[in-house]
């Protein structure tokens, strides 16, 4: 297995380390706005999983306060002028809203010339035209990276998460952007409720075989967050949860089945830690990331 991560793969394109800037595109859900329903997905937290995004206030100003947090991970090595960066729109649904307030905004976040590229993180059944042609647009002059929330390929679960669109408008979305030459990134939880170890090999299965080949991959443990509708699910009737080997393992299996183009965005993803009821273990990262290097060094 040689694939590449997502950072390894910025810093051979464009020459140096890239550090991601969170930001925040001022939307919501629609599975929280009442369009679908108002709860969001039931492992989703209040903050939309983008628990470290910024607060919405102007682009300028939002870029130069995510830099500050950034800036002390650069080596000393790569002087101020040198520093690249990647806009990072996460938390909630970022191609839900006005497209031309979003176009701007997006344009605005991609311009400075320190800013290598975009990446927005949205649901599937959020990108009709004026959204995909304003991403196109950007997509001209810098790359864009959109990450879709897919979590499952499997009818059950999704009704059991409230996820509220089917596998079909995936495959829309999909096909949509990368007839436009845009990179996809998909997000895959591992460890949803009444899935078995099969059925979530077989979600990885299904995106290995895409074509045109994914661009990226986010395989994220789940977590199980205060104020969310899993937690309580989970507080009233318990169900397993991976142990660190049986995740690490799991891992290994699912990047096997992946094509090497395929960067791995992420391994299993940061719960904060005041909101984690389970599995604790997860809140230990330098361990977690040890355990899954060393399991896919053997591997």
């Amino acid at each position: 297995m040689h694939h590449l991560s997502f950072s390894d793969e910025l810093k051979a394109r464009f020459g140096t380390k890239v550090y991601k800037l969170s930001l925040t595109s001022g939307c919501t859900c629609p599975n929280r706005d009442g369009t679908l329903g108002t709860g969001g997905c039931t492992f989703c937290s209040a903050g939309g999983s983008g628990e470290f995004a910024a607060p919405f206030t102007p682009i300028a100003d939002q870029i130069r306060a995510a830099k500050k947090r950034v800036d002390p991970k650069f080596p000393k090595s790569i002087p101020p002028a040198d520093r690249r960066y990647l806009a990072y729109f996460q938390s909630y649904t970022n191609t839900y809203g006005d497209p031309e307030r979003l176009g701007a905004l997006w344009e605005a976040a991609a311009a400075p010339g320190d800013i290598v590229g975009l990446s927005v993180g949205t649901r599937p059944d959020c990108l009709p035209p004026p959204i995909l042609n304003a991403l196109s647009a950007v997509n001209r002059t810098k790359p864009v990276w959109v990450e879709l929330g897919l979590q499952t390929i499997h009818p059950r679960t999704a009704r059991a998460i409230h996820r509220g669109y089917d596998l079909p408008v995936f495959e829309r979305a999909y096909r949509d952007l990368t007839d436009r030459g845009i990179a996809v990134v998909v997000h895959v939880i591992l460890g949803l409720p009444g899935e078995s170890r099969d059925d979530m090999l077989a979600t990885v299965r299904y995106l290995a075989h895409l074509a045109p080949a994914l661009a990226g991959i986010k395989l994220q443990l789940l977590h199980i967050l205060k104020g969310t509708a899993l937690a309580e699910q989970y507080a009233a009737d318990p169900f397993p949860l991976f142990s660190l080997d049986d995740y690490c393992a799991l891992v290994v299996d699912c990047l096997k089945l992946l094509p090497e183009q395929t960067a791995i965005h992420r391994l299993t993803g940061d719960g904060p830690k005041r909101l984690l009821i389970a599995p604790m273990w997860s809140a230990d990262k330098r361990r977690v990331m040890n355990t899954l290097r060393a399991a896919i060094a053997r591997a």
